[in-house]
């Protein structure tokens, strides 16, 4: 117990141990593990538990963390907020905001103006500079003095695949080995978007996400974040055109990690550096209600919030998040939040699944107009009217929104089918009939596993399926 506590210190830096998910049926034991903590803000009693497993130290560790009480750091904390290197602590310069730069540039005694062009060089000008050779212009000394003290690269890039439409799946190796996917998704309308990962892997468990069957292994840090687009510019821009966009949709529930997410996000809309617009931005989140509201607080970026359900019945079971934060509590949060910032529509993605949550009264009535008074009259109580699309107009009324329909993408394990393409029409139809702003969008990517809810690879020990309620069995098939 004591050599563990002593590798325990040792650790203290790091963002997080790897972490994965098990059943808690494989956990039973009448000893105590020391490396057994429960996931208090997840844990249900159908929800696994987290192991957190101690492995090599990573390289990269937290500059407030050298400072930190140890006893009030915690195994799923938010991580980072700037990382050094172990390797003669190196400062890994993309974990940085421009003001923590402008400081660190000036405590080795050069002027704010060496930090600025140091900078540029970094996010801006078409350099994205990787090494010490790219930071041409820069005084002799100061380069060797970042020689000396600074780390260029968060990430080391492994492999590109192209899919058939031209998106890329982009994988990196992180310095203490486990590899995260990016996707860049090229549009013929002139906007490219580069799809971020924030964790490795992902602790919410949503049933029909791939990344979900890896359990969480470990917080990204800002860097690790950040450096997800430089490289996407750097090596993509020739090829796909301008990178204009980014979506936290990657691997991992970005809220979860809401410091470094927040500080990579300010990074990337840096006037002076990659220069992506605030509402060109978008952070992604299964429903945390405490992070989301501050999030709408902190960031000026935009929001999309993963609903895919209109019932809590359902979205326990797909979600589990939603056994913590329950619809009405996440969108009266919504209502609340959103009076407070001007121009702001939240993006609300919603993934159909055949039999689960694509029903709709006009798909049972195909010859009679659907208006809300019709609805209306049908029934006062949106837990009663009959379809998910019907439901939905009532469940997002008073925010100020647009929905995302979205294709389920098959995966290997998952008893999921995607709605056909008519289902989805009509879908569609009953919401832009109420007033509502909807978007299909397209499967990008999918021929190589990039498309929306297929990144990762889920190892041998993978989170747990929970329970098909039972009238959704005959939907879902024998492969359940």
């Amino acid at each position: 117990m004591k050599h563990w506590m002593s590798m325990r210190r040792m650790a203290v830096g790091a963002v997080s141990n790897s972490t994965l998910f098990l059943p808690s049926s494989l956990l039973s034991s009448s000893k105590p593990n020391p490396l057994t903590i429960p996931f208090s803000f997840y844990l249900t009693k159908t929800s696994p538990f987290s192991i957190s497993v101690l492995t090599r130290q990573r390289r990269f560790l937290s500059v407030s963390s050298l400072t930190a009480d140890h006893h009030n750091l915690s195994d799923f904390g938010d991580g980072d907020s700037v990382a050094i290197s172990n390797e003669g602590l190196k400062m890994l310069l993309k974990g940085m905001t421009y003001p923590e730069l402008e400081k660190w540039v000036q405590s080795h005694g050069y002027r704010p103006g060496q930090a600025m062009m140091l900078w540029k060089r970094m996010y801006g000008n078409n350099i994205w500079a990787h090494h010490i050779d790219e930071l041409e212009g820069l005084n002799k000394d100061f380069k060797k003095m970042l020689n000396e003290n600074a780390e260029f690269k968060a990430l080391t890039q492994k492999e590109i695949r192209t899919a058939s439409d031209g998106t890329r799946k982009i994988l990196f190796t992180l310095e203490d080995g486990l590899v995260i996917e990016t996707v860049v998704i090229p549009c013929d309308r002139g906007r490219t978007t580069v799809c971020v990962s924030s964790q490795v892997g992902c602790a919410m468990n949503c049933q029909f996400c791939y990344t979900g069957r890896m359990g969480l292994r470990r917080h990204l840090t800002a860097a690790e974040i950040v450096e997800q687009a430089v490289f996407a510019r750097r090596l993509l821009t020739d090829e796909v055109g301008s990178i204009t966009n980014v979506v936290f949709m990657g691997m991992g529930e970005p809220l979860h990690n809401i410091d470094n997410v927040i500080k990579a996000a300010d990074i990337m809309v840096d006037e002076q550096g990659l220069q992506f617009s605030p509402r060109k931005v978008t952070i992604s989140t299964s429903g945390l209600v405490p992070q989301l509201k501050r999030f709408l607080h902190e960031s000026n970026c935009a929001l999309a919030v993963s609903l895919n359900a209109t019932t809590d019945e359902v979205r326990n079971w797909i979600m589990p998040i939603n056994r913590k934060y329950k619809l009405e509590l996440l969108l009266q949060t919504l209502r609340e939040e959103l009076c407070f910032k001007k121009n702001y529509k939240v993006l609300f993605e919603y993934v159909m699944l055949e039999g689960v949550n694509d029903r709709s009264f006009s798909s049972h009535c195909p010859h009679q107009a659907l208006s809300l008074v019709t609805l209306d009259a049908l029934n006062q109580s949106v837990m009663h009217i009959d379809g998910d699309a019907e439901r939905l107009i009532e469940l997002v009324k008073g925010i100020p929104c647009k929905i995302n329909l979205i294709s389920f993408n098959p995966h290997s394990g998952s008893f999921f089918k995607p709605t056909k393409d008519e289902r989805m029409i009509e879908f569609r139809n009953t919401l832009a009939g109420a007033g509502l702003v909807v978007i299909l969008r397209l499967s990008r990517g999918d021929d190589q596993m990039a498309a929306c809810g297929q990144l990762g690879k889920p190892g041998t020990i993978q989170a747990p399926l929970l329970r098909v309620p039972e009238q959704f069995q005959m939907a879902i098939g024998s492969s359940a």
